[in-house]
């Protein structure tokens, strides 16, 4: 079945959802329309929106989950920023963070560029990708209905979880978070208890 005919869900209603059931989770965004969902669902000091490092989101992720183990990390990004992260899959499935969970919206198009269409509509499998570099519990999901399990799962910290959501490829009105890097980074860092530097 060709990508064009699966069921999707609407991707603001989906964040909206997931991030309201998940309020102490650490939120990493990737850039463009995942930041703008995010912060559409409610802007938090726990929320670590990247503007332009295309393909850093699931590191970042990474990395916070790795130095806050004690603490939910969800990574919300878009098929194309993950597809030009795809290394950072294979880090993750060596570390195996516990409290590490992936969510990808994937509408099999580069959204901040034109629509052109990604390699996810062209016969990339981000879920078999996910599984082959070692994190087991990947799936694809095309349901709000689904959310409450991903939330369940991220809030328990019970291991890595890589969550593949198909959702409409459609263009919201952009909702854009604070551009201001180090208002962010500080922001952050005080709501884990660090001074800003």
């Amino acid at each position: 079945m060709s990508m064009q005919n699966l069921k999707r869900a609407d991707r603001r209603e989906f964040v909206a959802k997931l991030v309201g059931a998940l309020p102490d989770a650490l939120v990493v965004t990737g850039l463009g329309s995942a930041s703008y969902d995010v912060f559409a669902a409610g802007d938090r000091d726990k929320n670590y929106y990247l503007w332009g490092a295309m393909g850093g989101a699931t590191s970042v992720a990474l990395g916070l989950a790795l130095a806050q183990p004690d603490k939910a990390v969800v990574v919300i990004t878009g098929d194309g920023e993950q597809l030009m992260g795809i290394g950072s899959l294979a880090t993750v499935g060596a570390k195996q963070p516990r409290n590490l969970t992936i969510v990808v919206l994937d509408n099999g198009h580069f959204g901040e560029t034109g629509m052109q269409r990604s390699h996810t509509s062209l016969g990339t499998d981000l879920v078999a990708v996910a599984k082959g570099c070692g994190i087991a519990d990947a799936r694809t999901v095309d349901s709000i209905e689904l959310c409450a399990d991903i939330a369940r799962r991220a809030a328990s910290r019970e291991g890595t979880s890589f969550v593949r959501v198909l959702i409409e490829a459609n263009e919201p009105p952009r909702a854009l978070p604070p551009r201001d890097g180090v208002y962010i980074k500080n922001r952050f860092r005080a709501a884990l208890g660090f001074q800003p530097f």
